[in-house]
């Protein structure tokens, strides 16, 4: 599992007082883009993928009082050519604001398409899968 905290800015918020709706959805890209580049980055430091699906469940309203967020990505399984994450936000007193499940796929950049997991990349998130069933 990985975790990211982000500062909540005013630029967050909305006509209302609270963190926008689609804010949710940036704070869970920048945890997964690091749990991403975290597991599967290549020596360049990059993995190549794009978001297939994001399903998101608001829970909790989160206000710049709040201060910063605690953003949590773990693996919850993968195919033959994509990955599936689980994702929440938490308040900074452990609130749950939202939680959500995305599908990425890996891109191949010169064919412009997705492609199939390689073989070391589904070692890589087999061991993840492993050590996350471990430390529950």
């Amino acid at each position: 599992m990985h975790e990211t905290r982000i500062r909540i800015r005013w630029r967050d918020m909305d006509a209302y007082g609270h963190v926008n709706n689609g804010v949710y959805l940036t704070y869970l890209e920048e945890c997964r883009d690091a749990w991403a580049q975290q597991l599967l980055g290549a020596a360049d430091g990059s993995w190549d993928f794009v978001l297939a699906h994001i399903g998101i469940d608001y829970r909790h309203q989160l206000t710049q009082a709040d201060g910063e967020v605690v953003v949590h990505c773990r693996l919850e399984s993968f195919g033959r050519s994509s990955v599936r994450t689980r994702e929440e936000i938490a308040g900074a007193d452990g609130t749950i604001a939202a939680d959500a499940e995305a599908v990425i796929v890996p891109r191949d950049p010169e064919a412009d398409r997705s492609r199939p997991l390689t073989e070391h990349e589904r070692e890589l998130l087999q061991s993840e899968l492993d050590r996350d069933a471990e430390s529950r």
